[in-house]
């Protein structure tokens, strides 16, 4: 459970709406992204990349650009001192193997899909680096591709890598579904696809690299991951302490800048030509050579009483990595341990596999691989409870799952279920209906619950550190080494210091993000951040208030535990005040330390065989609820979200103002992937390279979105918080399509719910995509 902190008064900056540190900057223009950073003598760099999908490269020829009046560079595969960078998942086995990633930096002998990176030039201006690209002379022998993840699994398939086409696969099996089904007083069998989906930030990927005079190579770049550090020495052949990774605020990431984007480009150029080096990717670049979200196909056959109890489900799912591994044997598990929803279902068996194919690759992004899985479990309870005459709300309510009891992979749930009260609050939320505005319009409602985990997987035993010090005016420096997308992390950890240490909010500063200067953090991903750095911030300053008061206590002639810090000052029970600066002036008299440095250590276990149902996945989940009311124009398919509202149980909301932007961010991202969102690929070419092909939704796109906050203050991150940066883009999709299917009758199984597949389902066209 959270760490307790024993403090006079209750919570004083903890639990408040208090403006973020970095707002002001930010809406002033003031704060330098990535791509505002340059450099004396900076050159600019660009990438060839493919046209095609799947390759051969007969002829590279780089003589022309080479010889090009102000081109400090050019490099081929055979210019990287490692072209393979290969990661390898500690101790987990799938059906195929031992888990590992691979990735080439540039293409050596063949292109697996349009957009590899071929070569990469440096010169003194953007437009030079760009036409120098154009001067690179490319013979390709077009090789046949596979672009379905089925086909793909065909022995006849054309393999994207010599070891085969099937990534991963994984079996999860408790008790026997199949006998359960065939007892079950109704079984419900539905096939879904959710799409390819880009993250679409609208910071696109940047950096700048150059060598510092220590000789170290130095990357200011938007990442969700200083760590990179040590996948770009792999890749230059130096040692990881010469290599340094600086990561500015970023514009957003959603998952996208998880993997390496432009650090291993940025290296190479920086190493090579000695100089300062800059690359912004356009927004063209960025949607064609970007991972995505996987698309997946999954079948369900679900088990229940007529009372509307849950007895089995049978799950297949299918993936599509792309051209290489990345992050796709995980995202794959995520969805498996979470396939069968927030329930407690008797018997489930799970057979999940994810192919490569010749599309753009996929990997991690916002939700991971649990988002998926929502849309697909949800419309099959929506469909139980309709089936069997029953309120939806209350079938989810039953099922619910409960402290005590155990996931299908055989975790223990062990922290508070806020399903129930969830779901109930956000379906009342939503009001009285809303009548249809004429004839051919309808008005329905869906709910959708969702279950995430946060915090990484528990053996890869991960760790957080954090350093929390006091100057000697009293002013508080938190040094750590979380990257902030956007979401109020850096912010979050200046609250729980504040907290602790009784600091006024304003006499922090927070130095993040430099692998060099900060105490690693970890990647801002898998919803750990609050959890994981803001218990090493947590930990580091009960440490320091513990040292201070000590020091202090001795000064005054009190009880050290009968002492409080209040803005700036320890204070005694008779009202007498000690200023921090004074018990810090005392501190350098005694020698005792005024900063602490701290590690915090997640919940960890051994790998687990999931087919065997019988461990521990992940450290703890969080659980939401939305309810949307959507109006239908059953004579063209348009679909129009009149009220949406997201229930969360955050544990503890450190900043309530942050955690209901999350809330809505998250589920505006997910009415964007439910409603318009989609890559189109035909044949692995991408015709959705910019904002005017793939729609993200603006704001006459949603309606507002209702955040409700439940702290249940069973977390396990500090104060009892749980994670929340992941959870709200994980209903939206099953809560239209619910609608949807309440207004009309019509439910639609594939993603994005367009005007033409409602209108399809409707029977106003011709049966298709």
């Amino acid at each position: 459970m959270a760490e307790a902190v024993a403090l006079g008064g209750g919570l004083r900056v903890v639990g408040r709406p208090v403006a973020r540190h970095d707002a002001r900057d930010k809406v002033l223009a003031a704060t330098a992204y990535a791509a505002d950073w340059a450099m004396p003598g900076m050159l600019h760099a660009a990438v060839l990349r493919s046209p095609y999908p799947s390759a051969r490269i007969v002829r590279l020829d780089v003589s022309r650009a080479r010889a090009m009046p102000g081109v400090a560079a050019v490099l081929t595969a055979k210019d990287v001192p490692c072209n393979t960078l290969a990661t390898d998942v500690p101790g987990q086995t799938t059906a195929v193997g031992p888990l590992r990633a691979t990735l080439h930096v540039l293409a050596e002998e063949r292109v697996r899909y349009q957009g590899e990176a071929l070569a990469l030039v440096a010169a003194e201006t953007r437009e030079l680096a760009e036409e120098a690209v154009e001067a690179i002379a490319v013979e390709y022998e077009p090789l046949p591709g596979v672009f379905d993840p089925a086909a793909a699994l065909e022995p006849d398939a054309p393999r994207v890598h010599a070891s085969g086409n099937l990534l991963a696969h994984w079996r999860l099996a408790r008790g026997d579904a199949a006998a359960a089904l065939a007892r079950a007083d109704l079984v419900v069998e539905g096939e879904y696809t959710t799409q390819v989906v880009d993250p679409a930030p609208l910071e696109p990927e940047a950096g700048v690299a150059w060598i510092d005079a220590d000789g170290v190579v130095t990357i200011r770049v938007c990442t969700q991951v200083i760590e990179h550090f040590r996948d770009v020495a792999e890749v230059l052949q130096l040692p990881q302490s010469r290599v340094r990774i600086i990561a500015p605020y970023l514009g957003g990431g959603f998952g996208g800048k998880e993997d390496v984007t432009v650090e291993l480009y940025l290296g190479l150029l920086a190493l090579r030509t000695g100089r300062p080096v800059k690359m912004v990717w356009t927004r063209q670049e960025s949607l064609l050579a970007r991972a995505k979200r996987h698309p997946f196909r999954m079948r369900y056959r679900t088990g229940a009483r007529r009372t509307g109890e849950l007895v089995a489900q049978e799950i297949e799912l299918l993936a599509d990595a792309g051209a290489y591994a990345y992050l796709s044997a995980l995202v794959l598990l995520y969805a498996t341990v979470t396939a069968a929803g927030p329930y407690r279902v008797p018997d489930v068996r799970v057979e999940a596999r994810v192919a490569y194919t010749n599309n753009p690759p996929t990997s991690a992004m916002r939700g991971f691989g649990a988002m998926q899985t929502v849309f697909a479990y949800e419309s099959q309870m929506d469909r139980v409870a309709r089936a069997l005459g029953l309120d939806p709300v209350e079938v989810r309510c039953v099922n619910a799952l409960r402290p005590g009891d155990r996931l299908p992979v055989g975790q223990p749930i062990e922290t508070h279920v806020a399903l129930p009260e969830l779901a109930r609050q956000a379906w009342a939320a939503l009001g009285p209906p809303t009548p249809p505005r004429a004839p051919h319009l309808r008005v329905g409602r869906g709910l959708a619950c969702n279950f995430q985990p946060y915090g990484r997987i528990v053996w890869l035993h991960d760790w957080s550190s954090a350093w929390v010090g006091f100057e000697m005016d009293g002013s508080l420096v938190v040094r750590c080494g979380v990257p902030d997308v956007g979401g109020g992390q850096a912010s979050a950890l200046c609250q729980i210091a504040a907290e602790v240490l009784g600091v006024p909010l304003e006499r922090v500063t927070v130095h993040i993000g430099d692998s060099a200067l900060t105490p690693l953090a970890g990647t801002t991903t898998a919803t750990r951040q609050l959890f994981m750095s803001g218990n090493a911030v947590l930990r580091a300053a009960r440490e320091l208030r513990a040292r201070l008061v000590g020091v202090a206590a001795g000064m005054l002639g009190v009880d050290a535990a009968q002492l409080d810090v209040v803005d700036g000052a320890v204070v005694t029970p008779d009202g007498r005040t000690l200023p921090l600066p004074d018990v810090l002036r005392q501190c350098a008299r005694a020698g005792v330390p005024r900063g602490h440095l701290a590690v915090y250590h997640a919940p960890a276990g051994e790998p687990v065989d999931l087919a065997q149902g019988a461990g521990r996945v992940f450290p703890d989940f969080t659980y939401g609820a939305h309810a949307a009311e959507v109006e239908v124009d059953t004579e063209t398919g348009a679909l129009r979200v009149l009220k949406y509202v997201a229930a969360h149980d955050v544990g503890r909301a450190i900043n309530p103002r942050s955690v209901e932007g999350q809330i809505q961010g998250g589920a505006v991202q997910g009415l964007g992937s439910a409603l318009m969102e989609e890559v189109v690929l035909e044949q692995g070419v991408n015709l959705t390279t910019s904002f005017a092909a793939y729609l993200i939704p603006g704001p006459a796109d949603v309606p507002d979105v209702e955040p409700l906050v439940l702290e249940s203050g069973e977390g396990l991150g500090p104060f009892g918080a749980r994670g929340i940066g992941e959870p709200p883009i994980g209903p939206p999709a099953a809560a239209i399509a619910n609608a949807l299917a309440d207004a009309t009758g019509a439910r639609v199984t594939r993603l994005p719910l367009t005007p033409e597949r409602v209108a399809r389902a409707l029977g106003r066209l011709d049966a298709g995509g």
